[in-house]
């Protein structure tokens, strides 16, 4: 299984115990090393049930897996492959009761999260409330700790949503996406047992994509190490990209610290781009001061140089780029080996409307998902309250779905009643008599409310009995699709429907022993890059590139602002490395675009050009580079009385820098100004 391999590759996957750093630059076969590597320790007789590998999205467990499973001739029994969320779900269903909660609760993603705190609060922004609830979870604050750091009103309004918002999930037995992490990590803290059984359990644990993690990801990684320092990661400086959701780059740079006597391996032979697309790629990250330093030599030869494209404006932009995509594709390329990618999501715009006019077709990834669109959120509401009838946050979504009359005020009686009672809304409305619960919400509606109990009963008898049959006894029973009728969009409604119905079907044919609380789990961890098509070319941001690699790639929008993006709030070595990872998405052709104005926010901008052009060697001295005058962590310095010494630490003194200096064992405070740098 080794063979194949280069020499890096060889040593990282035949590495057994103790910490492991695999620095895995862009198309260096991380993948390959990391299920090699799983395949190797089973293959010298490791218990697979010892080992544990957490991915980012699905589609990287999945394919791991089969890679892994290929090199081996026969295994008894899977090790756990699998999402870190999926890890939490699995985790919580077995152990959630240690914290009080059942194990029959509900994920719900970012869209209800939004609802439920809206109804707590409608005068703060929506996004904004969950943005910091987000992330309040992942940096483990406390309730007590949110409201302690509020420096005024406002945050302490948004400290007193947070714990509104805690009381409700709870009262529910909710579970949003943070709290599969949160509440796994929370019951490991406090159960020091638990912690160590886990960690025996776990003997050998690898985490992909290492560069993404945040705090609260690093530290649940650490109590799955209580027992021993087994712990391999893979990732690359290079390509952290996330620090805007919480990702921290602090933990791949310090992991040879936090975890001692850790291996480092640096992979940096390129199977992906040819010489040149790396000599530009290489140019541009030189430029970041906070990398652990690498550099990635290609092995498919020289290439075709990088192609630059400069227009007047969005528009001519966007003809360029059809017309070359046109040439590709009556030339015999595949559709899905082309991308076009951007920073600033609004840029499609043009391009969608000139592929378009040159009847191309397009997938534009990361746009409405799926299972985000309003129809099938209705659909899977229903499915939950169909597996758990205790779930108010469901049925209050979907009881007037058809329409029966049941509407808001109705629905709060109920809920005023459950909160009242510390009943679910079904079990009021079960065993309320018809005489009780007509007072509560009348004669019509109760009769209503009890028919539709009736109906999920009959639902979940069947489900128990036959899977197959319930798919078509739901819509039987309720009309589900009359819901959409007289929209606009009808037909694309019930299509959307029809497919879920179909994808369900597949689930259950393919997983006979599985239930439909299972398929609900699975879809609330679906992933953006789950559904790109192989017939169209793909349109997307360069985040949701990360992790793909195409034949023919185009970049555009190369000014500065749209990218980088510059101002309050930016980080430049953050947007050098979105440069970084947009360039090596190409394998063969990468073409660059930037133009002098554009269209943005009602109003036509005059632009520049990027200075990424420049550092990445496309141009010379179109641009005057800021000098990079910052100081990190270990850096060398000079100070006229003191002579040489290392940094220590660095901290912000206005618009200095003060650095804690030991020089030869002395330790003081200087501030950047009076020290130079040493190369």
């Amino acid at each position: 299984m080794l063979t194949g391999l280069n020499d890096s590759q060889k040593v990282a996957a035949q590495h057994i115990d103790g910490p492991l750093l695999i620095l895995a630059g862009a198309g260096s076969g991380k993948t390959k090393t990391i299920t090699t590597r799983l395949a190797y320790l089973i293959s010298i007789g490791i218990d697979p049930a010892s080992i544990l590998t957490l991915t980012f999205t699905n589609k990287a467990a999945t394919e791991m897996r089969e890679r892994a499973y290929a090199l081996l001739d026969n295994i008894n029994y899977p090790p756990l492959l699998c999402t870190f969320h999926k890890f939490g779900l699995l985790f919580l269903k077995f152990h959630i009761d240690k914290l009080g909660r059942k194990n029959n609760f509900v994920i719900i993603d970012s869209d209800d999260k939004k609802k439920i705190l809206k109804t707590i609060d409608k005068d703060i922004t929506t996004s904004v409330l969950a943005s910091e609830v987000s992330k309040y979870k992942n940096s483990t604050m406390s309730i007590e700790e949110v409201k302690a750091s509020a420096q005024d009103k406002y945050h302490m309004k948004i400290a007193d949503v947070y714990e509104k918002y805690e009381n409700y999930i709870a009262q529910n037995n909710l579970v949003d996406f943070d709290d599969l992490l949160l509440l796994t990590y929370q019951i490991l803290e406090q159960n020091e047992d638990l912690a160590i059984a886990t960690s025996q359990r776990y003997q050998y644990i690898m985490v992909d994509e290492y560069q993404d993690t945040n705090e609260l990801q690093y530290k649940l990684l650490k109590k799955l190490c209580t027992n021993h320092n087994n712990l391999c990661v893979v990732g690359d400086d290079d390509q952290s990209i996330y620090g805007w959701r919480g990702a921290t780059i602090k933990n791949i740079l310090t992991f040879g610290e936090t975890f001692e006597n850790a291996l480092t391996i640096k992979l940096e032979e390129n199977y992906r781009s040819t010489t040149k697309i790396l000599f530009h790629a290489n140019s541009l990250i030189e430029h970041n001061r906070d990398r652990l330093g690498k550099k990635l030599v290609a092995t498919r030869g020289e290439g075709s140089s990088v192609k630059l494209y400069e227009s007047g404006d969005e528009n001519e932009e966007t003809r360029k780029i059809v017309d070359d995509i046109k040439k590709l594709v009556e030339s015999g390329e595949s559709a899905q080996d082309i991308a076009i990618l951007f920073r600033v999501n609004a840029l499609s715009r043009a391009l969608e409307e000139g592929l378009v006019r040159g009847n191309i077709k397009y997938k534009l990834v990361g746009g409405i998902k799926f299972y985000e669109r309003a129809e099938i959120k209705d659909l899977i509401a229903y499915f939950r309250v169909i597996t758990n009838s205790n779930d108010n946050f469901s049925i209050k979504r979907i009881v007037n779905k058809p329409k029966r009359g049941i509407g808001k005020t109705t629905i709060d009686k109920l809920e005023m009643e459950s909160l009242k009672e510390a009943k679910s809304i079904f079990q009021i409305i079960k065993e309320y008599t018809p005489e009780q619960l007509s007072q509560l919400v009348g004669k019509k509606n109760s009769r209503t409310l009890k028919v539709f109990m009736a109906s999920v009963e009959d639902l979940q008898d069947v489900l128990q009995e036959a899977k197959m049959r319930f798919i078509d006894l739901f819509e039987e029973t309720f009309d589900f699709k009359s819901t959409y009728d007289k929209l606009i969009d009808t037909d694309d409604r019930h299509a959307n429907i029809d497919e879920f119905y179909g994808y369900l079907r597949d689930f259950f044919m393919t997983n006979p022993d599985l239930s439909l609380e299972d398929f609900l789990n699975e879809i609330s961890l679906e992933s953006a890059q789950d559904g790109i098509n192989d017939e169209y070319i793909s349109l997307m941001s360069i985040h949701a590139s990360k992790g793909l690699e195409f034949k023919h790639l185009f970049v555009i929008g190369l000014e500065e602002g749209f990218f980088p993006i510059v101002g309050d709030g930016s980080d430049i070595e953050e947007e050098r490395r979105l440069g970084y990872v947009a360039l090596t998405r190409a394998k063969d052709n990468l073409t660059l675009s930037f133009v002098h104005s554009r269209f943005y926010k009602g109003r036509r901008a005059q632009l520049t050009k990027s200075r990424f052009l420049t550092e990445s060697d496309l141009i010379k001295g179109s641009l005057t580079i800021e000098k990079n005058d910052a100081f990190k962590k270990d850096d060398l310095v000079k100070h006229k009385i003191f002579g040489m010494g290392r940094v220590i630490s660095v901290q912000k003194a206005g618009k200095d820098l003060k650095l804690k200096i030991n020089f030869g064992g002395n330790k003081r405070d200087i501030l950047s100004s009076f020290v130079e740098k040493i190369s």
